[in-house]
């Protein structure tokens, strides 16, 4: 499907712009289509953000009880991915050197480090407060389910009060994405 040609200019020898509107910002998307159902757009940031709020979602509530209820649940995620630095840098006043292993939270790299596992849980450290109730791990293409359900062993050691959950994510480049609500 490409772009269409006002057809008005093949009849009369006019050639107008044809006003198209191929992408929209997310929030105006329910006003440019024409359905049935109002469609609200929950703006989500990250993947775990999307996820909480689709868990959020319930089928006999109607559109502004879902809408308000999936918005809460984003307004309670803190999430957080872990990667490898691509080249030497300083950013946020953190020395970063190509290969190591970076946090990065919402707000910026939060932690950096030589192990996984260890810069994952200097991380937490930091996302985890007083009304957290669950950590959820999901672990990439690039970690095996054993080394997966290992560090989840250790984040149940750290934090007994909280639930974990690890599920397999599949994401490339991302060893891990953290959602802590």
């Amino acid at each position: 499907m490409g772009q269409k040609v006002n057809p008005h200019g093949l009849r009369v020898g006019v050639i107008k712009d044809w006003d198209s509107r191929w992408y929209a910002r997310s929030e105006k998307v329910g006003d440019l289509l024409v359905e049935d159902k109002k469609i609200v757009v929950i703006p989500s940031k990250t993947v775990p953000q999307g996820i909480t709020a689709v868990i959020s979602f319930m089928p006999d509530a109607d559109v502004r009880e879902n809408e308000e209820a999936m918005l809460e649940g984003i307004r309670n995620v803190k999430s957080g991915q872990v990667t490898y630095a691509v080249r030497d840098t300083h950013i946020d006043d953190k020395e970063i050197h190509e290969g190591d292993i970076m946090g990065i939270g919402d707000a910026g790299i939060i932690s950096v480090g030589t192990s996984i596992e260890e810069t994952a849980k200097d991380m937490l450290s930091q996302l985890v407060d007083e009304d957290s109730e669950l950590i959820s791990l999901y672990y990439g293409e690039d970690v095996s389910e054993e080394d997966a359900e290992n560090f989840s062993a250790q984040i149940e050691e750290l934090y007994p009060q909280l639930d974990v959950d690890t599920h397999f994510g599949g994401q490339p480049i991302y060893y891990y994405v953290l959602a802590v609500e």
